[in-house]
C-alpha cells in the first residue's frame, strides 16, 4: 500500500512540475478581474469544478456552476472556467461557445493544447496528465481512467486560488470560515 501511495503522489508531482506557471498566473488574474465566475465540467471534471467553485465562494467570489437552477445568464465581464480533460466534451465546448458569444472570457483547463475547447477559449491552462484515453503523448500512470488528471486538476486549482488569495489579501481564513455552510 505505501508503495502505491508513494507512486501516485510522485505521478501527481511530476504532472504539476510541468504546468506552465504563466498559464496558472493568467487564470489567477482572470479570477481577480472577473465580475462573476462560472465553472463548467462534466463527470469527474465537473466534480472537481464544483469543488473549485465552492472554494471560490469561500474566498468571497461570486461564482456559479453551469446546469444549476440558480445559475444566471453569463455576460460581458464574466469568466467561464471550462474544464475538459480531452478538450472535446461537446457540452463544455457548447457552453464555451455560448459564453464567448455573450462576451464573457473563456478559460479552458485541459490536457489537450490542440482541441476544440482550447480553440474557442481566450486562455488555456494545460495539465499534462493522463486521461482515460491513454493517448501516446500522455504520461504513464498506475492510476485508472482519468484519475491522474482529476487529482492534478484539484491540486492545481487549489494552488491557483491560494496564490490569488495570498497576492490580493482579499480574504483570510476567518472570513472564509464565516462563508462556510452553516446549514449542516
Amino acid at each position: 500500500m505505501k508503495q502505491t501511495i508513494h507512486t501516485v503522489a510522485n505521478e501527481i508531482q511530476q504532472v504539476l512540475d510541468q504546468v506552465e506557471e504563466g498559464e496558472a498566473l493568467r487564470l489567477s488574474h482572470s479570477l481577480e478581474e472577473a465580475s462573476r465566475i462560472f465553472v463548467t465540467g462534466e463527470g469527474r471534471s465537473g466534480l472537481m469544478g464544483k469543488a473549485f467553485a465552492m472554494r471560490l465562494m469561500h474566498a468571497g467570489y461570486e461564482v456559479y456552476v453551469t446546469g444549476e437552477t440558480i445559475t444566471p445568464s453569463i455576460t460581458k465581464g464574466d469568466l467561464l472556467v471550462a474544464i475538459s480533460g480531452s478538450g472535446s466534451t461537446k457540452s463544455i465546448c457548447q457552453y464555451a461557445e455560448q459564453a464567448r458569444n455573450a462576451g464573457a472570457e473563456v478559460f479552458a483547463v485541459s490536457t489537450n493544447r490542440h482541441s476544440l475547447l482550447t480553440e474557442i477559449s481566450e486562455n488555456i491552462l494545460i495539465i499534462p496528465a493522463a486521461t482515460k484515453k491513454r493517448l501516446p503523448e500522455e504520461p504513464a500512470t498506475i492510476q485508472p481512467l482519468g484519475n491522474q488528471f482529476d487529482q492534478s486538476l484539484h491540486l492545481l486549482l487549489d494552488a491557483v486560488l491560494i496564490d490569488t488569495i495570498n497576492r490580493s489579501s482579499k480574504t483570510d481564513n476567518e472570513q472564509m470560515t464565516g462563508r462556510h455552510a452553516n446549514l449542516e
